[in-house]
């Protein structure tokens, strides 16, 4: 029976090679971007790297990606540092109490099988949104690279720091950063398949501090490096934080669901292979709930750790449970190591991943987008840094929503045909069983032969909220003119309720103007909104016909003065 291959079956010792060899390059990737993520998210850097190894081994055990690295990503970490500030007022365990409640949702949308429907986000939604997590990485990280401490408060905070840290500039941490940014910008290609140049950098970096540059703030100077496995955090959660948290933990939810289903999208081009986004998130979200309980940072499908897996030979889960293996096996030695890390290093690699995030290519073709679709990339950007990411998502969705209901209401308009139909040409055709050369079956002597009595109204296509008011207003006046309306239904492939009741009304304005109406072609319409509302209730029965040849019939009865239907 053809289907989704299981990874226990049909595995080769090809298969356990390339595993290996991806899941060892994908930890190499994730090891700087988790440190450094850690410390951008506010948790601190250890539990960035908590979070890789956490996040990434449930997620690969249970989740629904063959060959997708999950831990901390730059929008996650961006997310947490507003909920840790603005949500949590600096409370690290009301915040992690909100990643368990994201986490559950998460899960909720797995079971209720809504992942397909997650991807639907629009794409210049992600991109403002990825485009201000870039560039508020980059303004945060500018205070630790020229030798301060982050400023705690956002982007607005670090703005109104960024005078008094010009001012006095730490030379030595701002060289380190230079540095930093140097080797991952010239690393040389060759060289990053086997070293990628995030990793350089950190070693680099630290290594000039360790040998020659010692005033510098370390990561060790906080506390941050605990020694051995991390200890079990219970988040503080009451039922009346419940309103607070809901809005951070839904839009954290999405945000980490948006961010794998992309990133397994982005894996199956690679391998050809198909991912199960309900079971995706059911395993990132139960990996972020049990990341809450050990202080970790939540994580996502990782774009550059998982593209690093597949190009280095991953195939299989084992890839990424390998991944996670090899940083906790660091997580228990690292500790000496993490702490003689600089800050400044670390504000390095994350200025040059902001800068990678940034969407630039969108961004760049502002001459080439249409202009609403634009608006909202901005819009969504723009607010994601001077007000939250809440907020601006929120935003954003609506702005899409908007935009696309304007270009559905224009699609929409373009399918309806309003045509008046001439009496000599519509009601003068020989009955059937009538010869061609027999006389017309209708009386067109009157004042004007060129009268069109009839009119038909085409509703061809697909019909939503997008377009009803609109439509309403544009035909209304058409269906006033006539003394029989045909009403088409034959091409109608969709009707919602909105464009449903819409028709409703369209029948009512033509029979309160003493017009007549026929229906066409309901029966085999898709317009199924139409039948089950019963919006044309108003029209006889014997109104109802299949096709124009009926219309013909019905519309001579009436405009014949049939007493029947007076």
């Amino acid at each position: 029976m053809p289907g989704r291959r299981s990874p226990t079956l049909d595995y080769s010792g090809e298969q356990l090679r390339g595993d290996i060899f991806g899941g060892l390059t994908a930890a190499v990737v994730m090891l700087p971007l988790s440190l450094a993520f850690g410390v951008a998210s506010g948790l601190g850097a250890i539990a960035g790297l908590y979070g890789a190894v956490a996040v990434g081994l449930i997620a690969a055990m249970f989740g629904g990606t063959r060959t997708q690295i999950s831990g901390p990503t730059a929008p996650l970490s961006v997310a947490m540092s507003v909920i840790v500030i603005d949500y949590a007022g600096g409370d690290t365990s009301k915040a992690l109490a909100i990643v368990v409640l994201a986490g559950l949702v998460q899960v909720l949308l797995g079971l209720l099988r809504l992942g397909s429907f997650v991807a639907y986000t629009p794409y210049p939604v992600v991109s403002g949104f990825t485009s201000a997590v870039g560039l508020i990485i980059i303004v945060v990280q500018l205070i630790p690279l020229l030798g301060h401490e982050v400023a705690l408060g956002g982007v607005s905070a670090s703005i109104r720091a960024l005078p008094d840290a010009i001012g006095d500039v730490g030379l030595d941490a701002l060289a380190l950063g230079v540095l930093t940014i140097g080797v991952c910008l010239f690393w040389p290609r060759s060289l990053r398949r086997a070293l990628p140049s995030s990793v350089a950098a950190l070693g680099v970096g630290t290594l000039v501090s360790v040998l020659w540059i010692s005033n510098v703030a370390v990561v060790g100077d906080v506390g941050d490096v605990p020694s051995g496995l991390p200890k079990p955090q219970l988040p503080s959660f009451g039922w009346g934080d419940v309103g607070g948290a809901l809005a951070p933990a839904v839009t954290l939810a999405l945000l980490g669901s948006v961010n794998s289903l992309l990133t397994a999208m982005v894996a199956d081009s690679m391998t050809r292979d198909q991912h199960r986004p309900n079971r995706e998130l059911i395993g990132v979200g139960a990996a972020n709930v049990f990341a809450a309980f050990i202080g970790a940072v939540p994580g996502a499908g990782a774009t550059s750790a998982t593209v690093a897996n597949v190009k280095a030979g991953g195939r299989t889960q084992v890839s990424g449970v390998l991944c996670a293996l090899v940083l906790g096996a660091l997580v228990l030695g690292l500790g000496r190591f993490a702490e003689v890390i600089p800050h400044a290093v670390l504000a390095g690699i994350l200025i040059k991943i902001g800068f990678d995030i940034v969407d630039w290519q969108y961004i760049t073709r502002v001459r080439r987008t249409q202009l609403d679709q634009y608006g909202v990339m901005a819009l969504t950007l723009t607010l994601s840094i001077v007000s939250d990411l809440v907020i601006a998502v929120g935003a954003g969705l609506i702005a899409a929503a908007m935009t696309g209901a304007r270009q559905f209401e224009r699609l929409e308009l373009d399918n309806v045909v309003s045509t008046p139909l001439l009496d000599m040409t519509f009601l003068n055709v020989p009955e059937s069983g009538d010869g061609d050369d027999g006389p017309p079956s209708f009386d067109l002597d009157g004042p004007d032969p060129f009268a069109a009595r009839t009119g038909l109204l085409s509703l061809r296509g697909t019909y939503t909220a997008a377009s009803s008011i609109k439509l309403f207003n544009t035909i209304n006046h058409d269906v006033e003119e006539h003394e029989v309306v045909i009403f088409d239904f034959t091409d109608t492939r969709h009707m919602d309720d909105s464009a449903a009741f819409m028709v409703g009304q369209l029948v009512d304005v033509a029979l309160d103007s003493g017009a007549k109406c026929i229906v066409m072609g309901l029966e085999e319409s898709q317009a199924v909104g139409i039948k089950e509302l019963n919006v044309l209730r108003s029209v006889p029965e014997d109104h109802f016909v299949a096709d124009l040849d009926g219309a013909r019939v019905v519309a001579r009865r009436l405009l014949d003065g049939d007493p029947d239907e007076a």
